[in-house]
């Protein structure tokens, strides 16, 4: 193998696929990253049994050639390499050399007789926006679970409904839920359902989000999700299960009592300054009045906190109170990303719902549900 690539492309097709790499690899191979030179291209790849990676960029390849080696390492180097200076690789012996300029790396390179074939999804179910599905995946991995004794709640749940994909994910305390539009690319496919490991989805949506339109392949015979751009690709092995049903805990729209908007960054800002007495992730109380919204941390025989901010409330019952975990309500708002966050609440010791809105809208004018981000969040209940 022999070949001149540009710094350009090549450093982050090697970004993009090392994330494909497991921290602890089970076996020294799947530590490595796979180079591909012919037909003037390079290709690099990685896997780990569970997620592929793989990016197809332009070379200039004068001797064709296939090689092995450590994919971090290889990471490593290309981020501290001068940008401006063409990379060179080149196969000699049981070795491959990397010159950019005057400096030159020797790396080992690995037996490619025990590295596993990437598997190969079937063809695509449909396609979607790169850009909405970067967001929503961002957005909704908030809310998934971090214990790995429960793998279930690890995950982001994608389902193929009614001609639009819902992702998912909860840690039993919150749920995350957005809708984006679907391009169907195979009609039979009407209906699906995949559970995906969290980070690895995440990640992957990372090395994807620049694409205009992504290429997905719904879990099918071959047993693994397949998304794709033309120049790179991406395979995940799904979860076991499924998530619990969450549509009996969103409240009818009807029983919401409580509507409040406010300022998305006047209220995160807000949740800061009284969590700081709120240790041990004790509850923030909101209390809802006229036209105002006031947040209370700490306890008669410690710290004590109070923010009083401007609001619009629209209440059916008076004033109103209810208390959440600071850290989970701040997610919650960090990850609707708009001008003004809306609770919609029922009861202070039911699920409240947080979506988003633009800064001038009017509260008589919000409707509850939709394709936006939602994200329910259980109450902490409060002592009498």
């Amino acid at each position: 193998m022999k070949l001149s690539i540009a710094h350009g492309d090549f450093a982050p097709a090697v970004a993009d696929t090392a994330r494909a790499l497991p921290a602890r690899p089970p076996a020294p191979v799947l530590a490595a990253l796979k180079l591909d030179a012919g037909d003037g291209t390079l290709t690099v790849s990685g896997f780990d049994y569970e997620v592929s990676g793989e990016a197809t960029v332009k070379a200039d390849v004068t001797e064709p050639g296939t090689v092995l080696v450590s994919g971090r390492l290889l990471a490593d180097i290309t981020r501290v390499l001068k940008a401006k200076q063409p990379i060179g690789l080149a196969l000699e012996g049981a070795r491959m050399v990397l010159t950019s300029g005057a400096t030159r790396y020797t790396l080992h390179t690995l037996p490619l007789e025990e590295y596993p074939a990437l598997p190969k999804p079937e063809e695509p179910t449909g396609t979607v926006s790169g850009a909405d599905l970067s967001e929503a995946v961002t957005q909704v991995a908030t809310a998934a679970g971090r214990d790995d004794t429960l793998p279930i709640l690890t995950g982001i749940q994608l389902e193929l409904a009614d001609g639009k994909l819902t992702l998912a994910a909860t840690d039993r305390y919150r749920f995350a839920v957005r809708t984006i539009d679907w391009t169907a690319t195979d009609p039979s496919v009407e209906a699906a359902t995949a559970l995906m490991p969290a980070k690895s989805l995440t990640d992957t949506v990372k090395m994807l989000a620049g694409a205009d339109r992504i290429r997905v392949t719904l879990p099918g015979q071959t047993g693994v999700l397949g998304l794709a751009d033309p120049a790179r690709s991406t395979t995940a092995r799904p979860i076991d299960g499924q998530l619990p049903s969450y549509g009996k805990l969103w409240p009818a729209q009807e029983h919401i009592n409580v509507t409040v908007a406010v300022d998305t960054s006047e209220l995160a800002a807000a949740i800061k300054r009284v969590a700081l007495v709120a240790g041990g992730n004790q509850p923030i109380q909101l209390t809802v009045t006229d036209g105002q919204l006031s947040l209370h941390a700490g306890t008669s025989d410690d710290a004590q906190a109070v923010d009083i901010l401007d609001a619009q409330v629209d209440s059916g019952v008076g004033d109103f109170t209810i208390a959440f975990n600071p850290t989970y309500l701040l997610d919650g708002i960090t990850a609707l990303a708009t001008a003004k966050t809306v609770l919609w609440m029922t009861e202070r010791t039911k699920p409240a719902v947080l979506t988003g809105a633009d800064a001038d809208a009017a509260l008589g004018d919000l409707a509850f549900g939709g394709d936006a981000l939602q994200y329910l969040l259980m109450p902490i209940r409060l002592s009498s």
